[in-house]
C-alpha cells in the first residue's frame, strides 16, 4: 500500500507495540490481543525485525549489534555470542566485518547487518519494514534475494510491508493491499497483478489519474503550467 495506508501501524499491532481497535491477531494459532506486557515480551522472542532505517547502535561494533538480543536474553559468554554473530553475518553475505563500526558501512551493508541481527535469535517469524527503501536498484535486489533465501534456509514465516511493487512481487507468495487502513485485496502476486479493483490497479501501475487521487486535484495540480 501507499504512504499513510496503515502498513507500519499494522506491523506494530502484530508485535504488540500498538493495541488494535478491532479484529483479531493470531500467532501460532493463539489469539494474542489479551496478553499483558510480560507475556508480550516473551512472545516477541519469536519475532525478528528488519527496521526501515536499520536501527543499528552506532556505539557498538557490528558483532555487538548482531548479538544484542543474545546478550540481553541469554547468559552466553561474549566470545560465544561473537562466534554466533559471525555465523549469522555469513548467512547474509558479510564476512570480516564483525569488528567494524556501523559508520564504516554502506547503506546496503548496514541493512544486511540489521538482517543478521534479526535472525540472531532464530525467530519463527521475520518482519520487514520497507526493506528496500533508500537502496539503489542493485542493492534492493540483493535484499530481496536475501529475504527469499532466509525464508527458505531458516523455514520462517516472513511478513514484509512495502510500497515497492517489484520487491513485493519478488519476495511474496501471498499479498495484501491496504488502502485507508483497510485490506482491500488479498491474493497471490499474479492475482494482484490481474485484480479488477480500480484502486489496486492504479497503485500497482503508478497511474496519476484514478480513484486514489480523484477529488484531490492531484493530477491537475501536478501538471498545471506555471504562471508568472
Amino acid at each position: 500500500g501507499g504512504s499513510g495506508t496503515g502498513k507500519s501501524v499494522l506491523i506494530k499491532c502484530v508485535i504488540g507495540l500498538l493495541r488494535h481497535e478491532k479484529g483479531e491477531i493470531y500467532v501460532d494459532g493463539n489469539e494474542v490481543s489479551h496478553l499483558n506486557e510480560e507475556d508480550w515480551n516473551e512472545l516477541r522472542k519469536k519475532f525478528g525485525m528488519l527496521f526501515q532505517r536499520d536501527a543499528l547502535f552506532d556505539s557498538m561494533t557490528v558483532w555487538e549489534n548482531v548479538g544484542f538480543g543474545l546478550r540481553r536474553h541469554t547468559n552466553l559468554p561474549d566470545e560465544e555470542i561473537k562466534g554466533m554473530a559471525v555465523e549469522k553475518l555469513k548467512l547474509v553475505g558479510m564476512t570480516n566485518v564483525e569488528n567494524l563500526m556501523p559508520a564504516e558501512l554502506s547503506g546496503g551493508m548496514r541493512k544486511r547487518v540489521s538482517l543478521a541481527r534479526a535472525i540472531a535469535m532464530e525467530p519463527a517469524i521475520l518482519l520487514y519494514d520497507e526493506p528496500t527503501t533508500g537502496l539503489d536498484p542493485i542493492m534492493a535486489n540483493v535484499i530481496n534475494e536475501l529475504i527469499v533465501a532466509m525464508r527458505e534456509k531458516l523455514d520462517v514465516t516472513s511478513i514484509a510491508i512495502t510500497h515497492d511493487m517489484n520487491s513485493a512481487y519478488r519476495i511474496a507468495d501471498r499479498m495484501a493491499v491496504l488502502y485507508k487502513g483497510e485490506i482491500i485485496e488479498v491474493g497471490t502476486p499474479d492475482e494482484i497483478r490481474t485484480s479488477k479493483n480500480a484502486i489496486v490497479q492504479q497503485f500497482i501501475r503508478g497511474d496519476v489519474e484514478g480513484p486514489i487521487t480523484r477529488g484531490a486535484d492531484f493530477g491537475r495540480q501536478l501538471f498545471q503550467p506555471f504562471r508568472r
